[in-house]
């Protein structure tokens, strides 16, 4: 814990906004939401810098926890300050200098320092499209996901670019042509198939990631996608089934569990299957401090809900203790 006077508290802060404060007026006021959304903003624009390149997810999530963790810090002790006494001009002025000792938790480990970590967190997987956008970029590369043919990758990259304007029709187009010219183009058919996916084709979309597993049966990212699409399709025990074929591959995967625990509490009702699955993604997205992590919490409190209902508390509090979440 850090102690910090209020001698030093206007410079401090003043720091962390980069804005000018006037140490001689006594009548300011800190807002906390205020705040909360300025500091989430520099967080935000900080994890938008991230270049995902080909790194892994949890190569990701780790520079987002970053982006984020840096702010906690000045976030934690607006928090604070926001319950000191405000004086007038009025106040005594023994009253103005009073010294206010303010603790700052620094150690990471700790309940309140995940407070306020967590509720920046929350803030912005509601407010900052670019935290999502970032891991979701990712695709791991094997030997032959890209291609060494020049005019394959040409049109692959006019692909991409029609892709990030979400001209879907046009994107596929060019990654049809980039795989005329190098058949065993991993990567043009797993974005063809995003493309169809984002087009509502959900049968050309699995038949290209289906492409995609023959040149490499270990690509995450087309198995991961299949079960997407056989989701969309509501065709849900096939879901399940390919999120579990994925599992054999990528046991460390939170989407596979997360995705099998979304289908089981939506679709098919089974909310001990739903929760045992949630459990799971949560831990992995708490390991990967993945923001994805308040996807699993949101869901976790509708298996409870439900579980409640019928009168099943105890078989949730078991599920929770079996995967060691703490309910605190």
């Amino acid at each position: 814990m850090k102690k910090i006077t209020s001698l030093l508290l206007l410079i401090l802060f003043s720091n962390v906004l980069n804005s000018q404060v006037d140490e001689t007026k006594t009548d300011f006021k800190f807002d906390k939401k205020k705040i909360l959304a300025e500091l989430s903003e520099k967080a935000c624009k900080c994890i938008d810098s991230i270049e995902t390149g080909y790194k892994t997810n949890d190569s990701i999530s780790s520079e987002i926890h970053a982006c984020i963790d840096d702010k906690v810090g000045a976030y934690q002790m607006v928090a604070k300050l926001s319950n000191i006494p405000i004086y007038d001009e009025n106040s005594k002025e023994s009253d103005v200098k009073k010294e206010f000792n303010i603790s700052i938790n620094i150690n990471k480990d700790s309940k309140e320092y995940k407070e306020y970590y967590y509720e920046m967190e929350r803030y912005l997987v509601e407010n900052c499209p670019a935290i999502k956008n970032k891991i979701a970029s990712n695709d791991i590369v094997g030997e032959k996901s890209l291609s060494r043919n020049h005019e394959a990758m040409k049109y692959y990259q006019l692909g991409l670019d029609e892709s990030k304007n979400e001209n879907f029709d046009k994107a596929i187009e060019y990654y049809k042509k980039a795989v005329v010219f190098d058949k065993n183009f991993a990567f043009a058919y797993d974005n063809m198939g995003i493309c169809y996916r984002r087009l509502n084709k959900y049968d050309e979309a699995i038949d290209a990631y289906e492409k995609s597993l023959k040149i490499d049966p270990n690509g995450t990212m087309p198995l991961q996608n299949i079960a997407v699409a056989y989701q969309y399709k509501k065709e849900f025990k096939k879901a399940v089934k390919a999120y579990e074929n994925l599992a054999k591959l990528d046991k460390e995967n939170p989407e596979v569990y997360y995705g099998i625990g979304l289908i089981y509490n939506s679709y098919l009702f089974d909310y001990e299957k739903a929760l045992d699955n949630l459990c799971k993604a949560y831990n992995i997205y708490v390991k990967q401090k993945s923001p994805y992590r308040t996807d699993a919490e949101t869901l976790i409190q509708n298996v409870y809900r439900e579980l409640k209902k019928q009168g099943k508390e105890n078989v949730f509090n078991e599920i929770l203790e079996k995967n060691n979440i703490s309910q605190n």
